[in-house]
């Protein structure tokens, strides 16, 4: 078992490895971190104190005054560094870098000398250390108008406002996914790496990603047709889309009902891909679900009875209720990273049907149980 502590837990790289290394229960624990450690040289070393390894994504990335964020950033490494010296550790550090260390600016400068520092540190005492060289990073729940401009792009195109391309470059991207899955194996490995450069999952023109965007708003948001999925690549870039979707005020969507002597007809899934759909009955007062996905696309429709679908993401306390009923049909998407559940709430059998986007593989089958 190997007790692994993230500093910048709470961010967007930190949560998905944090998320992502507690699914790993037989081989990882991870060892809460909180932001403020940093103002508390005894917080700071009793953290250092349990952890076999440690992965520093602390690290500030905005601010009017581009020399504060390089202080800041050196900071926050000299205090990791004292608190591993005082408390006599050996801990695994990784260090997550940028691609950004070559460029003119000085948050580069200061990932860059930070990774320098810990090789240093780390060729003096011992020490296993990964100098984690990344490229951009984008995935769900990346705030926009941040630091990446893919959630900046999906958050306008979710939310009636126009993008707008600043710098048309070529820019290396990797999913988060593929991200976390990567530390994961460096983790395991427990090896001094030294620098360590993060392969990119594509290279892509920045204006060739607001159309694809853009292509699934106008086919996905607006219409409800899933778009072909032909890469790994576009699987990411649209689970990422999906999750700034208001599933508070796009849900359920209500479906046309066709009605006339032969009875009532309506159309379900449009897809422009493959996948797998699935129909269900389910008794009165019986739950089914209760777990969550971290790259399947699935839609949940109810053409019989009555239901409610639960969606809670996880990390979070908040469920969000939805109640679907065969007299008006109408369907819930199950987005990425947040567990759910359908129950029968009526006095009949309730009839679902169910599409995702891929065949059920046992051997790899994505599908992780946690109650709503």
């Amino acid at each position: 078992m190997i007790r692994v502590g993230i500093t910048g837990q709470a961010g967007f790289i930190g949560t998905h490895l944090f998320n992502y290394l507690n699914l790993q229960k037989t081989e990882i624990r991870t060892i809460p971190f909180q932001d403020d450690f940093f103002n508390s040289d005894k917080e700071l070393a009793y953290f250092v104190s349990q952890c076999d390894t440690i992965v520093h994504l602390a690290a500030m990335n905005r601010h009017q005054d581009q020399n504060v964020i390089y202080q800041k950033n050196i900071e926050l490494v000299n205090k990791l560094l004292h608190a591993v010296k005082t408390g006599n550790t050996k801990p695994h550090i990784l260090f997550s870098s940028s691609t950004q260390e070559t460029l003119d600016n000085l948050y580069g400068k200061s990932k860059r000398e930070g990774r320098l520092i810990f090789e240093r540190f780390a060729n003096e005492t011992g020490i296993p250390f990964t100098g984690l060289v990344i490229p951009n990073v984008f995935g769900p729940f990346c705030s926009p108008f941040y630091n990446s401009g893919i959630a900046t792009f999906c958050y306008q195109l979710t939310h009636e406002q126009i993008p707008q391309i600043h710098v048309d470059n070529i820019v290396k991207l990797i999913y988060i996914h593929d991200l976390v899955k990567t530390i994961y194996s460096l983790i395991l490995k427990k090896e001094n790496a030294g620098e360590y450069i993060v392969p990119p999952m594509i290279e892509k023109q920045v204006s060739a990603i607001l159309s694809q965007l853009s292509f699934y708003k106008e086919t996905y948001l607006k219409l409800g047709v899933f778009p072909s999925l032909n890469s790994q690549f576009d699987i990411a870039l649209f689970n990422t889309f999906r999750s700034y979707i208001d599933y508070k005020t796009n849900s359920p969507v209500l479906l046309k009902l066709n009605s006339d002597h032969r009875g009532d007809f309506v159309e379900t899934i449009k897809a422009s891909g493959g996948g797998q759909i699935s129909f269900s009955t389910t008794k009165p007062c019986i739950t089914r679900g209760n777990h969550f996905h971290t790259r399947k696309i699935e839609r949940f429709v109810v053409i019989k009875g009555s239901a409610r679908i639960q969606l809670r993401r996880i990390g979070t306390s908040e469920v969000l209720d939805f109640f679907l009923s065969g007299d008006k049909p109408s369907y819930v998407d199950m987005p990425v990273w947040y567990t759910h559940n359908i129950t029968n709430i009526g006095t009949e059998d309730l009839y679902t049907l169910f599409w995702i986007n891929e065949m059920f593989n046992p051997d790899d089958p994505d599908t992780f149980y946690e109650e709503v």
